[in-house]
């Protein structure tokens, strides 16, 4: 009988998913894209709102300089062509939560065009060709659960700047959609335009979604799943659509051009409307908004106030650094844990032993308590001292994390140097006083000694942790084992 896993694989071996996404980023400027109403999140219903928010007669808009910047470094840094000449046309498409009847978003034109978001899936690189990127202001929000039988409408988003990020259909796994959301999220909160927080709505995601027979060149029908709102969630999406529009195909069935919502719930769509085609949009030329020019000295202003990228990281942490690519795509993934890294390799050159506390016990502990790295009450000059303790044999790694790093965060005005002395962690690396411990505990243990004589060599861990009771934690681990494996074979020739 074949199984579900069976059958999907089995579907998937003829037929090709195509994806395709649009990623929304709200722009985290002070103000709207076209007035003085606070962009903020939060606050109560219609309070960030004024005329030109309601789009009262008489009122005109006024361009936001902030978010044109702000779309304008996005573009840079996916490697995308920067339109010189540019300007907004009217989108009349019915927005309940729109008090003008229409969004206001670019066209033909795009501030942004081509470029590409590097991925890698499974340790292969490689670059999701995008479209174009464009402005536009969000829509407000429709609230059907606040009262039984209305509607309530907060425009507090309405006109809030957003990006959108859209990519070719370039896509063909869950797995890669899955990836390229997270480097959008990644890049927009290194350049700090966008906190990337799916939860709020300040990044959403429409996916959308074909399939076709492998070697075939023409895409499918195309489905749309509209306003995804976690990394996960999109993954969720395509998986079940690419698996309902596979079923569906394999029944000669019709799959029809659709927009779609998913229930996260039970981890399915549904549909709520026949797809709209571009035409019936309307576009034309907002005539109360005048064409916006980007020139030479500005964007040669933009691109020397860009921070360096996760991608150029991780290549500097590699070569500069000797760390490994694993350890340097993690350190690189988030900017708080770029910004302490930093700051802990202008104390110390241990570099390798900062990477393994970071990714070892202190994102343990920044999990466990659901803290950021800026919320580390370890300073960077103190993790700096505890990596040189460790390297230099003063402590072991497993007595500085399990029992020593506690007590520095409990601690944060000591030194954890002090703190391992008062502790009695300090290690004893004297050769003498190794090997009269080494000495004892094989004298214990003459059966022990045979047997690994005869071959058991794992019980080299045994002794190690029999000098360990005995040094009380002070033996150099290096030192004991070295210490340990001379007598012992001292033995085996002896005999």
């Amino acid at each position: 009988m074949e199984t579900s896993s069976n059958r999907m694989k089995s579907l998937e071996e003829k037929y090709e998913l195509v994806i395709g996404l649009e990623v929304h980023a709200q722009l985290q400027t002070k103000t709207k894209l076209f007035c003085g109403d606070l962009a903020s999140f939060g606050g109560d219903p219609n309070t960030h709102i004024s005329a030109i928010t309601l789009g009262y007669p008489g009122t005109l808009p006024k361009l936001n300089r902030e978010a044109v910047d702000f779309a304008i470094k996005m573009g840079i840094a996916c490697d995308s062509e920067i339109s010189r000449t540019n300007w907004f046309a009217r989108k009349h498409y019915f927005y309940p939560d729109l008090p003008k009847g229409y969004q206001t978003s670019q066209h033909i034109n795009n501030i942004c065009q081509g470029g590409g978001i590097k991925i890698n899936v499974d340790g292969k690189e490689r670059v999701v060709r995008l479209h174009h990127i464009h402005l536009e202001e969000d829509a407000g929000k429709s609230i059907h659960d606040a009262h039984p039988d209305k509607t309530a409408i907060d425009h507090n988003r309405a006109g809030v700047p957003l990006i959108e990020i859209v990519s070719d259909p370039d896509m063909y796994s869950a797995e890669e959609a899955y990836a390229y959301v997270t480097e959008i999220r990644k890049l927009v909160r290194f350049l700090g335009i966008c906190d990337g927080n799916m939860e709020e709505g300040s990044m959403r995601c429409d996916a959308n979604v074909s399939i076709r027979l492998r070697g075939e060149e023409k895409l499918g029908t195309k489905v749309e799943v509209k306003n995804l709102n976690s990394i996960r969630n999109v993954k969720r999406a395509i998986e079940f659509e690419a698996a309902r529009m596979m079923e569906m195909a394999e029944r000669d069935e019709t799959i029809l051009q659709q927009t779609r919502s998913f229930d996260a719930d039970n981890g399915t769509t549904f549909a709520l409307r026949s797809k709209e085609e571009a035409n019936d949009y309307r576009y034309f030329p907002d005539p109360d908004l005048p064409p916006f020019i980007i020139t030479e000295e500005k964007l040669a202003a933009i691109k020397a106030s860009m921070p360096e990228l996760p991608e150029a990281i991780r290549q500097r942490y590699m070569s500069s650094y000797q760390l490994t690519h694993y350890d340097a795509a993690q350190l690189s993934d988030e900017k708080e844990m770029v910004d302490y890294f930093e700051a802990v390799a202008r104390h110390t050159n241990q570099y390798k032993s900062v990477a393994n506390w970071l990714l070892g016990p202190i994102r343990g502990w920044l999990n466990e308590n659901n803290f950021s790295i800026d919320q580390l009450p370890v300073t960077p000059g103190r993790l700096a001292a505890l990596a040189e303790l460790v390297s230099s044999g003063q402590i072991s790694f497993s007595s500085a994390s399990s029992k020593l790093l506690p007590k520095v965060m409990e601690n944060p005005d000591k030194t954890p140097e002090a703190i391992a002395a008062e502790l009695n962690l300090l290690q004893n690396a004297g050769s003498n006083e190794i090997e009269e411990w080494v000495t004892e505990v094989l004298n214990k243990m003459p059966d022990k000694v045979a047997e690994y004589r005869k071959g058991k060599k794992g019980l080299i861990g045994l002794f190690m942790g029999e000098v360990k009771k005995l040094s009380r934690g002070k033996a150099d681990p290096k030192i004991t084992t070295s210490m340990l494996e001379k007598k012992l074979n001292e033995a085996a020739v002896n005999s």
